[in-house]
Formats: C-alpha cells, structure tokens, sequence
C-alpha cells in the first residue's frame, strides 16, 4: 500500500516531482521523460507510470524555459511510438500465452477490458487508448494478441502518439502556469485521468450489466426447465 501511495503522490505532484529532478540532473531530464512515456506505454506490467501528467508538467516547465519545446515534443512523441511498437511486438509473440495463464504481473482483467474496448471500436482503439490511462498501456499488447497487421497498427500509432503528446504538452505549455492551474494542479491532473476515462468506465458498466442480465436469463431458463 505504501508504493501504491507513492505512485498517487507521484502523479498528483509532478510539478513538484520534476522540478526537483530537473534540479538533481538537469540536461539529462530530457532521458528521465523519455524513458517514463516509452516504459509506461511499451511494458503492459506499467500502466501505473503517470503519462499524461507528466506530458502536462513537462509542457508547463517548457514554457518557463526548462526546455524547448518542439524538441521535447518531438522527442517524447518518439518515446510514446516506440513504446507502442515494442508492446504490439511483445503481445504478437507471446500474449495468447499471457490470456491463458493468470499472472501476478498482469491483471487479467485489464486485458479483457481492453479486448472488448476493442473488439467495438477496432483499429482506432490505439488512437483513442492514447488518452485512457491503464487501456493505453494494454491497448498495443492486445492488438499484438489479435494478430492486427502491423501496417494497420502503425498508421493509428503514429497518429495517437503524435496528437496524444501533443495535446498535453501544449495544454501544459499554454496554460500550466496560469495561477489558477498551479494552485490546483492536483485537481487537474485528476481531471485529466478522469475525463477520458469516462467512456472505458461506460463500456465497462454496459458489459458488467449485460453479463448479469445474461446470468439471470440462464438461471430463470434452467429453474424453467426443472419445472
């Protein structure tokens, strides 16, 4: 529980966490940012590695002169393309492995979830898991799994990873350092996690209650038969 309320604090801080990063190694936080977007979005054991408020701080520090900011972009972009690619690639090779076993790394259910969110929305899923914490992480794995061609996969790759790190280092960059989003920077990184989660928490209340209302079918058949 304790590591789990470090990651919390972790995310619900980064302002707090990257300025004292960038105090202890400077130049080289360009490769702290890089290495956190490609290992939250290449290793589906990390979905808990904060992305988009990292995007949204590393934006904000950009516009107070830390670093610049097209070369940070173009640059976690990078990170976020390659993260997807090697994640696509591990799920090719050795998903069906992972779905048939239960392994205390990698929460079954977080890979059903994403599997239905694809199996509705199809290829597009990778552009919009993008901007759902946990589906982001498992979204590429799961289209590795299903065998997607990669020449499909790549075109939604290249552009959820470009709008997606994008959209969050220019909102940070833009309006990071308004008074109002310092004071509460905690809510609105709360709100950034929230928000585009919504329609994952949707899908997942429609597919919770239609499998109730397929198991109360199947018991009021069964007690019809007996009768």
């Amino acid at each position: 529980m304790e590591i789990i309320s470090h990651i919390i604090d972790f995310i619900l801080h980064m302002d707090e966490y990257l300025d004292l990063i960038l105090q202890t190694v400077g130049a080289w936080t360009y490769a702290v940012l890089w290495l956190v977007i490609f290992i939250e979005t290449g290793l589906v054991i990390t979905p808990f590695l904060p992305g988009d408020s990292l995007l949204f701080a590393a934006g904000a520090f950009a516009a107070r002169g830390h670093f610049q900011v097209v070369f940070l972009w173009l640059m976690l972009f990078l990170a976020a393309f390659l993260g997807d690619t090697v994640n696509y690639w591990i799920g090719h090779f050795i998903g069906p492995k992972v779905f048939q076993t239960n392994s205390r790394l990698i929460k079954k259910e977080y890979l059903e979830r994403t599997k239905k969110f694809y199996d509705k929305h199809g290829g597009i899923t990778i552009f919009l898991a993008r901007f759902i914490p946990i589906i982001r992480t498992f979204a590429p794995f799961v289209a590795g799994v299903g065998q997607m061609r990669y020449g499909y996969f790549i075109t939604y790759n290249i552009i959820g990873g470009g709008m997606w790190t994008a959209a969050f280092i220019f909102l940070g960059y833009f309006f990071g350092n308004l008074q109002f989003v310092k004071d509460h920077f905690s809510l609105i990184i709360i709100a950034m996690i929230l928000i585009p989660g919504i329609p994952a928490l949707i899908e997942a209340f429609k597919a919770a209650r239609d499998s109730k209302k397929k198991k109360d079918t199947t018991v009021t058949q069964s007690a019809s038969e007996q009768e």
